[in-house]
């Protein structure tokens, strides 16, 4: 049986690195085959070779696409965090991971340059970073996430968000007699 990809999205400081943590645990508890990609680890781990231009984040967002179906494809379940921008990449997941579900943690710009925990928003008002996404790179909203979870104010309880993720993804569920996944 495939593993399921609960591909979690959403800008910079959103808090999807803090809910796949949590998520990851929470699924740890049920079942030891699941692991979680961030796309700032794996852009490392395959070698850094890759920017923060579009070119070079579709470049890294397609490798994680493509790693999260190859990693389902063995029955292992994938928590993915990432920013993710392109139409075109949900689309793929979509048509080349038989159980994806995608999860939009949204929260205001506004909200996310007040609280710019990184400083990554400031210096790129200041000009002292580029590529960023928001400031000098377009964002767009996933069109059709599975989920929305709106992160403004942070959430407090990200056991109860992790675990509603877990449930509607019905992610450990076993399948039924047609496949029918979701």
């Amino acid at each position: 049986m495939p593993g399921a990809v609960l591909w979690i999205t959403g800008l910079s400081g959103a808090g999807k690195t803090s809910l796949a943590r949590c998520t990851l645990a929470l699924l740890r508890q049920r079942t030891a085959n699941v692991v979680m990609l961030d796309g700032d680890l794996v852009r490392e781990l395959l070698g850094g070779d890759v920017d923060h231009s579009p070119q070079g984040r579709l470049k890294n967002a397609y490798r994680m696409s493509r790693l999260c179906a190859s990693l389902a494809a063995q029955g292992i379940h994938v928590v993915c965090a990432t920013m993710s921008l392109f139409p075109e990449i949900w689309a793929w997941n979509r048509a080349h991971i038989t159980r994806y579900f995608e999860v939009y943690v949204r929260v205001p710009f506004a909200t996310l340059n007040a609280r710019d925990a990184r400083g990554l928003y400031s210096r790129a008002r200041a000009g002292q970073a580029s590529n960023v996404v928001g400031v000098d790179l377009t964002f767009t909203e996933p069109p059709e996430p599975h989920l929305v979870v709106d992160n403004d104010p942070p959430a407090s309880e990200l056991d109860a968000l992790a675990q509603l993720i877990i449930d509607r993804s019905r992610c450990l569920d076993t399948p039924t007699a047609t496949g029918d996944r979701t």
